[in-house]
């Protein structure tokens, strides 16, 4: 049984009220600050102990080989590894020349605080030295949502009883070390020292450092600078005749640059030391032209101070949650998860500008610092609703890397644009191509995000600039790829679906129907730009040919089962050994071998369950409820990613409890580390299933060509869900409790919307409230659609894959 620390349940923080060393790498990651471009784990301030030291630029990487025992053509040669740049977050305390080290001495108090609403880290320590002298700590730490390049720390030392001597040690260091890893020694070998230095220095109470990565050749630049109030409480350049003096001593190497203090703190008095910090980084600019970037940040953030920044941060955030909050009442777990999601996805692409948002975030080196499909599929969805700018980022990201996917796309032998299944910078980064090359999805997700971002926020400009060239580089694929059979389907063979327990399959009905859907929007969009389209070379004849591709999609069915087979012939396969494979044995891409996983009906993660989410109009309400039952008793979920799909499907089927039961799995997903893999960081697609399961899974929500649709319904325990979402530039709250739903709108023109199956326009000035259809069955007022109907059969999972039944004490 490996242990989670134990948090308090609040509804706007994540507190620890003391310090567990054995997951102290699961807190670090819990306890991260990112803005999308910089980010810092919660590491302590003074360094150690350490789980895993982190410090990242999102793009910062360094490449390495990617050797293959036997030679393929079109295998991808050098992988692509996020790196740990400058930590610029250590302050080292000395206490009478004893280490401030809580592994030493007494800790008498420790607690952390991580406040959703103002985006600090808070952390207060009380500690008696080895020698018997007590000092209370306490340090504030922000990565700043306003200035991307910028993080600060106001960090106070003060005496307990006695006078104590203290010195603080505020340090820039670089290439420093790391636990060992685990995983492919050829990725540990060049990620042992990646930074190469090139300048250092360190003077008054400021530093600097600027590297380079030896084979990327990034350039790399961090600087930090300091204000001081000595044990007077007086900013010590102005402290009167007779204060305490702090004396202040400065040296750089080239991995390192320091800035000492050191003073005398009696009973009652602080020493209060401010650290600012700045980074920048570039693929082409020179030397001098980073370092001036750092001291153009580190000067901004002097220029507006500890307060000004803190005041910033705050109203950053109370901009956001104006928008994009949650209330949950009747559950606190849940309530606190969800806000816990949405501040570190919020965290994961708020400044990305022009970057990925890795699987992990900036929270950890998990996935090797790699950004998947996830994010369009999961994020970006959240995001569109709540941070669209986010998600417009993220998209534009995708559109830079399109010379590199077109590059791929002809190296296969194929048209139009193939996105890497895992990347940093654009290249394909997986070596194993039956689950990365094959998974030719991944284009359709991010034609189905493109899309949500336009029916959302009506952004014109983006379609005519970037999402028309992205629909139509990915509809180029799927004709490039398909192709006509002899009875005139269309089809789409030897590709891999979401699910990564099956692979190379011919038809899997989640790619066809996604790929569908892009062949449709990439003609509607052409045809609403034409100048823009013919600039990209799109004609009558191809969006033609689009179009008819999608009429002729195969979509399979079996009708001996009455079900959809995940792909064609899936159905037909043996049925994976439930009853004989026992706990240990899941994941079971650790304890079997990949041949006999693709030959069985065994399903990783939500794939054909995914698709009814995501594609809903393509099923009908009954084969929604078979398909469900079908494949709930064949989803062992080892993967973060399919408890909140199997929440929408389950809630949209009428088996609210498991719909609750799946949601909770997604909350505590990594609040209670439940893939034992925190420690290298967040799930940010996990963290984006909980708002799924809440929104699109109670609240109903369905995007209709650009008019919301709601079938809310709320499962016993969860007396309210208030939802708040940004649409064409609106702000709209649905309040749902279990008899009734109001649609709120805050601002805007009138908003047509769909409540169970009914038109109605809202305006700011009226507000509508409808039934709630909690129980179709028993409140005949429900126009609720026939999915909604109990199935006569409850969903089973395999033996011993239900998901846990927690529910909060009453």
């Amino acid at each position: 049984m490996i242990s989670h620390p134990a948090y308090t349940t609040e509804p706007w923080c994540l507190r620890e009220d003391s310090l567990d060393l054995d997951v102290l790498a699961q807190s670090e990651s819990l306890f991260a600050l990112s803005n999308g471009h910089l980010g810092w784990r919660g590491n302590l301030d003074e360094g150690e102990p350490y789980g895993l030291p982190g410090s990242y630029l999102n793009g910062v990487y360094e490449s390495r080989p990617l050797p293959y025992a036997e030679a393929g053509y079109g295998y991808p040669e050098a992988g692509q590894t996020v790196i740990d740049v400058t930590n610029g977050k250590l302050i080292r305390l000395l206490v009478d020349d004893q280490p401030f080290d809580i592994r030493y001495g007494q800790l008498l108090t420790h607690e952390r605080v991580l406040d959703f609403r103002t985006g600090l880290l808070t952390r207060e320590v009380q500690w008696v030295s080895p020698g018997g002298r007590g000092v209370r700590v306490r340090s504030q730490r922000l990565v700043s949502l306003v200035q991307r390049s910028v993080a600060a720390i106001c960090y106070d030392v003060e005496a307990l009883d006695d006078e104590v001597q203290v010195v603080l040690q505020s340090e820039l260091v670089a290439n420093e070390a790391l636990p060992p890893s685990g995983g492919d020694p050829r990725e540990a070998a060049a990620l042992l020292a990646p930074l190469v230095s090139e300048q250092h220095a360190c003077t008054g109470t400021g530093g600097s450092l600027l590297h380079h990565t030896a084979v990327s050749r990034l350039r790399v630049g961090a600087g930090m600078e300091h204000k001081i109030h000595g044990p007077s409480s007086e900013p010590a350049s102005t402290a009167s005749k007779g204060a305490r003096s702090v004396q202040v001593v400065a040296a750089s190497a080239p991995d390192l640059a320091r800035v000492t203090l050191t003073t005398t703190v009696g009973p009652g008095q602080r020493l209060r030391l401010i650290k600012f910090v700045a980074y920048g980084w570039s693929a082409v600019r020179s030397q001098p032209a980073v370092a001036a970037q750092v001291a153009a940040a580190l000067t901004a953030a002097q220029l507006s101070g500890w307060d000004g920044l803190v005041t910033e941060q705050r109203t950053y955030l109370d901009e956001f949650w104006a928008r994009a909050d949650i209330a949950v009442d009747g559950d606190p777990r849940v309530q606190q998860a969800v806000r816990f999601a949405l501040f570190h996805l919020l965290q994961a692409g708020a400044r990305a500008e022009g970057r990925a948002i890795p699987a992990k975030g900036l929270t950890g080196p998990g996935y090797g610092g790699h950004a998947f499909w996830d994010t369009e599929t999961y994020v970006l969805p959240v995001l569109t609703y709540a941070a669209p700018h986010a998600a417009r980022d993220a998209l534009r990201w995708r559109h830079s890397i399109l010379p590199q996917a077109r590059e791929r796309a002809a190296q296969l032998g194929l048209a139009g644009a193939v996105f890497p299944w895992r990347t940093i910078a654009g290249h394909e980064c997986s070596g194993y191509w039956p689950a990365g090359t094959a998974a030719f999805h991944v284009g359709a997700d991010i034609a189905d995000a493109v899309v949500r971002y336009l029916d959302i926020t009506g952004d014109t400009a983006f379609e005519r600039d970037i999402g028309l060239e992205l629909l139509a580089e990915t509809a180029r694929l799927w004709c490039s790829l398909g192709h006509y059979d002899t009875r005139h389907g269309f089809r789409i063979d030897g590709v891999t679906g979401p699910d990564e327990y099956s692979a190379v399959a011919d038809n899997n009905v989640y790619t066809n129907l996604m790929a569908q859907h892009n062949l449709v929007r990439a003609a509607d969009a052409a045809g609403r730009h034409p100048g823009q389209a013919r600039i990209l070379g799109i004609d009558a004849g191809e969006t033609a040919a689009w179009r008819a591709a999608a009429r002729s999609m195969i979509i399979c069915y079996d009708h001996g089962l009455g079900v959809h087979p995940q792909s064609e012939g899936f159905t037909s396969h043996e049925v994976w050994d439930f009853a004989a494979t026992t706990d240990e044995q899941y994941p079971l891409l650790l304890h079997a071998p990949y041949f006999d996983l693709y030959r069985k009906q065994v399903v990783k993660q939500a794939d054909l369950v995914l698709a009814m989410h995501l594609r809903g109009e393509a099923f009908t309400p009954a084969q929604k409820v078979r398909n469900f039952l079908y494949y709930e008793a064949l989803t062992v979920r080892d993967s973060s990613l399919s408890a909140c799909t199997q929440a929408v499907l389950a809630a949209e089927t009428n088996h609210l409890e498991l719909a609750y039961d799946y949601l909770t799995e997604a909350a505590l997903m990594d609040l209670h580390d439940l893939e034992h893999n925190t420690r290298d960081g967040l799930h940010v697609a996990a963290l984006a299933g909980i708002w799924i399961a809440l929104v699109a899974g109670l609240a109903g929500l369905r995007d209709r060509d650009g008019t919301l649709a709601f079938t809310p319904r709320l499962p016993s325990g969860i007396t309210r869900l208030s939802v708040n979402l940004c649409t064409h530039n609106s702000r709209l709250v649905v309040d749902i409790t279990p008899h009734t739903t109001t649609y709120h709108l805050k601002d805007g023109d009138p908003l047509p919307l769909l409540h169970d199956g009914l038109a109605v326009t809202l305006t700011c000035a009226n507000p509508i409230t409808r039934p709630t259809c909690a129980n179709p069955i028993t409140r005949p007022t429900c126009t609720a659609p026939a999915s909604h109907e109990p199935a006569d059969e409850a969903p089973t999972q395999p033996r011993g894959r239900a998901p846990l039944r927690q529910r909060p004490a009453r």
